[in-house]
């Protein structure tokens, strides 16, 4: 079993450690970070972070050597490209299939072919640069899910430890506790519901999963990067984008995800968080560390209403992920890296002319009308929604004071002529505020209110609480 000792104290953040939306801008943070082959994050200057996956094929003992070649293909034809366009800084982020976490050494060997391919970039042409690791949480296939042991956590423990042995410099997870909940609260479109999940189930799952990831990269000598609220937010805005949920709904889910995104850092993480982590912005202010985003060059992965804004306060650029697969140009990984190089390159010589705001405040311009969920990442709705959550102590009270501040926000902007929405978006908008406030204002009473819908679908100790 692993260990449950802490290994550090938990992080304070009595205030945003940036507390002026002038301040939080792409490409520079409060607190930067250095790590693997020399790669500065939040320093200045914006890096693609380029991820990619295998095409269609079935992943089995019998087809792993075809996918180890395509890897290796793949991130010598990126490094071919990067230098190319002359990138002074990269960051690969290998992200798990299933069977490369649920059997650790298939990850460990792809982490060492990827770090080789680095390390000899980094010697022949000065490529600063880092690897990421992402492993998959595998917890949710029982049901009710056992989130604290059992078998797929030790699958995905040795993952961790095999990937920081074989290379990996950052480590991070997209976690699904509370998901099993906040799944089926979102389809009813049941405020209570997503709350218990968001404010209640994430954020104690969050702190014992932290614990052990920040154990683990502290015993090897990596960076605990960050997680992401991608199973709760993104899903939420995928439904919405097909009409399946109101925007309104999604940008909230949103506002009050960054609170169970936060657990990380506190609990030891260092950044940068992962790049499908919309809530960075908020986790940028409060903590200061770098972020990695998300938007206009991730389309080949899934479509969002924050295409643009979502560069405005990043410090990594990230595709999401792409499979290996040929285009006209050439391997769609190639393909996505250029996109965000010239993206990159245009921040890049903002920054360096002293414009970063005036094109950050055109990121944001471009999409904040459109969609509740874009106007709440604003810088000034980032700062706001930050402020709201380190006032307050606990998840629970967080989460509520980071949905009242989002949708106070929405109805301000709507009452401006600043938001479009339409007839039904509005009714949502209303329906969501009165609900809101109906909320118990303590956890415990929120779980007695929302136990006969949602009791049996998780497993009350795998979220006891943690100190």
């Amino acid at each position: 079993m692993a260990a449950s000792v802490r290994t550090c104290t938990e992080a304070s953040f009595p205030a945003p450690l940036i507390n002026d939306a002038d301040d939080l801008v792409f490409g520079r943070a409060a607190r930067p970070l250095t790590c693997g082959l020399g790669l500065s994050i939040g320093a200045g200057e914006v890096h693609p972070e380029i991820n990619f996956t295998l095409p269609p094929m079935l992943l089995i003992p019998e087809t792993w050597p075809a996918a180890r070649g395509i890897y290796e293909e793949t991130v010598a034809a990126l490094l071919g490209r990067a230098r190319a366009l002359g990138l002074g800084g990269l960051m690969v982020e290998f992200e798990h299939l299933p069977p490369m976490t649920a059997e650790p050494a298939w990850g460990a060997e792809l982490t060492r072919v990827l770090k080789e391919q680095l390390c000899a970039a980094n010697g022949r042409w000065q490529l600063r640069a880092a690897l990421r690791v992402t492993i998959v949480d595998l917890r949710d296939g029982e049901r009710p899910p056992r989130r604290r042991g059992g078998e797929a956590w030790e699958q995905m423990r040795s993952a961790l430890e095999a990937c920081a042995a074989a290379g990996a410099d950052v480590l991070s997870i997209e976690s699904t506790g509370g998901k099993e909940v906040h799944d089926a609260a979102l389809m009813r479109a049941d405020l209570a519901g997503i709350v218990l999940a968001l404010g209640v189930l994430a954020p104690a799952d969050m702190r014992w999963l932290w614990d052990q990831i920040v154990a683990v990269a502290g015993a090897r000598g990596v960076v605990a990067g960050g997680d992401s609220a991608c199973g709760f937010a993104n899903t939420a805005m995928q439904l919405a984008g097909k009409r399946m949920l109101p925007d309104v709904l999604a940008g909230l889910v949103r506002a009050m995800a960054s609170v169970r995104s936060l657990v990380a850092f506190e609990r030891g993480a260092t950044g940068p968080s992962k790049d499908c982590a919309y809530e960075g912005p908020v986790l940028k202010a409060i903590t200061g560390r770098p972020i990695s985003m998300e938007g206009r060059s991730a389309a080949c992965a899934h479509l969002s209403p924050v295409g643009n804004i979502a560069a405005a306060m990043a410090d990594l650029w990230s595709n999401e992920s792409v499979p290996a697969v040929p285009l006209l140009s050439g391997p769609a990984p190639v393909a996505s890296l250029e996109s965000l190089a010239y993206d990159c390159r245009l921040m890049n010589v903002a920054l360096a002319g002293g414009r970063e705001r005036l094109l950050r405040d055109f990121h944001v311009a471009s999409d904040t009308p459109h969609s509740a969920q874009a106007a709440l990442l604003s810088p000034e709705a980032t700062i706001e929604i930050a402020r709201a959550i380190v006032a307050e102590r606990g998840p629970y009270p967080r989460v509520l004071a980071a949905g009242r501040v989002a949708l106070e926000r929405l109805a301000r902007l709507l009452a401006a002529d600043a938001l479009r929405l339409d007839a039904a978006e509005r009714r949502w908008l209303d329906r969501l505020r009165r609900e809101f406030e109906q909320l118990p204002r303590d956890a415990e009473q929120l779980v007695a209110l929302a136990a006969p819908r949602y009791g049996e679908l998780y497993e009350p100790d795998e979220y006891s609480a943690i100190d």
